[in-house]
């Protein structure tokens, strides 16, 4: 057991490192003021692929682990958090269609996909169905050659901005074997999108609702088989997990570099705050929750790959713990700033923002919670603990 990184994770390190230092955190303030989309910026990250990590090598992506994947995301998201999650939605919904696709779908769309010259949206939540996914309404009806969708999605990333969207809907039966998964081009005729949401944080990118009235898609636009759609979106979510979890750590590590670097330089009564011994206990708790929150992603990370047959709990517990732990540093991280923290000259009440959604998103910690502790008191539970 090594917990150092190898060579090429270092190399992923540096490379991802440089990229957010460089092209994503000088504009990260001013993309969430103008709550400008940063497409070009996140097509070049395609050029480092950057928008096709785990997308297996045969179909053009870079073929990574979920763990390195974890590692080059966690220094994108020290740059800019949203638009860092909007590349670990790209990459799932790439994934998705690599994996699923039919040769006909993937020759059309995969390509550009995986070096980021068109984006992707994925379209699971809908206004009356949320964490209840197998609950969704939106629906598909076989016509001849054609699938033919009705309904409407919730809290978009990107959508508006996207050209392709991954949509779960209903073929069949109620609960969750009567979902497909359909790719479903962003301009096709009958795709109406509503007003970008005015949102508390990840405003460098746009979150709308998105309606399909009568929208006729080609029967090959299908992944896999009908029904096995909601194995997929929980495949995608197993992963998504780690993603949105990892965002958090990186998010709180330039939070807490920041606050470190502060009490080093302002001085109060005389001396720097460093020099306060209570600031140094709230710092080294800081601290210590970040190292266990990356730990526990990372070993997460570690359990997808290998396929382990507890990996969805694991997936839980960290996105559960991560996306907790991470907006906690970054209160505190903001605390540590005294009123500086609060206005937006400073990067503190930004990342406070941005996390915040964290804790919500591909589940509820409320889920997660439920999902972990159902799996403990399954008696054909593994050995989690």
């Amino acid at each position: 057991m090594n917990f150092n990184l190898t060579e090429d994770q270092q190399a992923f390190v540096d490379v991802a490192k440089q990229f957010a230092e460089q092209e994503l955190a000088p504009h990260a303030a001013q993309w969430d003021r103008d709550h400008f989309f940063p497409k070009a910026v996140i097509q070049k990250a395609g050029e480092l692929g950057f928008c096709s990590l785990y997308t297996a090598e045969e179909d053009g992506g870079m073929g990574l682990s979920r763990l390195d994947s974890s590692i080059i995301f966690e220094q994108l998201a020290m740059g800019c958090t949203a638009t860092t999650a909007m590349l670990t939605i790209h990459n799932m919904a790439t994934w998705m269609i690599a994996t699923w696709g039919t040769a006909t779908a993937k020759s059309e769309w995969v390509e550009s996909l995986v070096t980021g010259q068109k984006l992707a949206s994925y379209c699971l939540t809908e206004p009356g169905s949320g964490s209840d996914a197998a609950g969704l309404r939106t629906s598909a009806k076989k016509d001849a050659d054609h699938y033919v969708l009705n309904g409407s999605k919730m809290f978009i990333s990107g959508a508006g901005e996207t050209e392709v969207l991954v949509v779960m809907a209903r073929t069949g039966e109620a609960g969750p074997k009567g979902i497909s998964a359909f790719i479903v081009p962003a301009d096709a005729k009958g795709v109406i999108y509503g007003k970008a949401e005015e949102k508390m944080g990840w405003n460098a990118q746009p979150t709308r609702l998105i309606t399909f009235e009568d929208v006729r898609i080609p029967a090959h636009n299908l992944l896999g088989n009908e029904g096995e759609g909601f194995s997929f979106a929980m495949k995608g979510l197993d992963g998504g997990r780690i993603n949105i979890a990892t965002c958090s750590i990186g998010t709180a590590q330039q939070a807490m570099n920041t606050a470190r670097n502060y009490m080093l330089e302002r001085q109060q009564f005389g001396k720097p705050l460093a020099a306060f011994q209570a600031l140094q206990f709230k710092l080294a708790d800081m601290a210590t929750e970040l190292v266990a929150a990356r730990q526990l992603v990372r070993l997460a990370a570690f359990k997808l790959d290998q396929q382990d047959s507890e990996a969805t709990a694991y997936c839980a517990m960290a996105k559960r713990f991560a996306t907790d732990v991470g907006f906690q540093v970054c209160d505190q991280a903001l605390q540590l700033h005294g009123g500086y923290g609060y206005i937006k000259e400073y990067p503190l009440e930004r990342h406070f923002r941005d996390v915040r959604v964290h804790q919500i998103l591909e589940g509820t910690n409320e889920i997660m919670r439920l999902i972990i502790g159902r799996r403990l008191l399954d008696e054909a539970a593994g050995d989690i603990l």
